[in-house]
């Protein structure tokens, strides 16, 4: 019986051979051109993803196939690598970094499935632990992806309550320094240290920083948007009420969110 799936990934192919041959846009890409419209495609693929919307999450995830298959094809072009390649790559990674599906080490629990990823690829020649984290990362999700990297190799925090201990500890450090003006520097190091502190607590109780802030701008613009809706119907102009006011509009629309 025909795999459809291949069916339809045999498709996209001859579809980008022919885009590429034919269309002007698709023949003038490079490698350069398209890396921003990647980015683009990915947050706009987390932004399906925040939403819970599995049908336009299906369309993102289809963007990005397609421009993994357009920098294969690139890639074919300069006889650097093709969709073989790429496909064959990651299928060897994929086995090789699964020693417990694959082979015969023990891996009970994610943690140490990660630990275990984070020891193969030292011994595959990433000299340094942190090499593997992208600079180009925002900087939370770089925080996060750090704090995960050391973990793996078991330099992390035991407990909840210490990394709390510690947040706490930079709340006052942070507090200090704006408390006595010392320098702007100083404050921003601190306020720097806080956050990094505040997202390594994050994991430890199964929270994603990235995703949990991207909740709250969503549930703030919602509100506020909610509070201009309401201070237009009543002919009211913002840049002219108090705060007290505002917050009437404000308080309903977190009380219709149930909260």
């Amino acid at each position: 019986m025909e795999d459809l799936r291949l069916k339809a990934f045999a498709e996209l192919l001859e579809i980008m051979d022919t885009l590429r041959n034919q269309c002007p846009w698709d023949k003038k890409q490079t490698l350069e051109s398209l890396r921003h419209l990647t980015i683009e495609e990915t947050y706009e693929l987390a932004d399906a993803i925040i939403e819970n919307d599995l049908d336009e999450i299906k369309k993102e995830l289809g963007d990005l196939l397609l421009h993994v298959v357009f920098y294969a094809k690139i890639g074919e072009e300069k006889k650097a690598f093709d969709i073989q390649d790429v496909i064959e790559s990651i299928n060897k990674k994929l086995i090789i970094r699964h020693p417990h599906i694959y082979g015969d080490v023990n891996a009970e629990t994610d943690e140490q499935v990660k630990e275990n990823w984070e020891k193969i690829k030292l011994r595959e020649g990433s000299k340094k632990v942190l090499s593997g984290v992208p600079k180009s990362l925002p900087a939370m999700v770089k925080a996060y992806r750090i704090q995960e990297k050391a973990r793996g190799v078991g330099f992390d925090w035991e407990k909840p309550h210490q990394v709390w201990d510690k947040v706490q500890e930079e709340l006052q450090e942070l507090k200090y320094e704006v408390d006595n003006q010392i320098s702007p520097q100083r404050i921003e190091d601190e306020f720097g240290d806080l956050v990094f502190a505040l997202i390594n607590y994050a994991r430890f109780i199964d929270v994603n920083p990235e995703n949990a802030l991207e909740r709250t701008n969503k549930k703030f613009i919602r509100r506020f948007e909610y509070l201009e809706e309401k201070t237009k119907q009543a002919g009211k102009d913002m840049h002219r009420m108090s705060l007290v006011e505002m917050d009437v509009f404000w308080n309903e629309a977190k009380s219709k969110e149930g909260k």
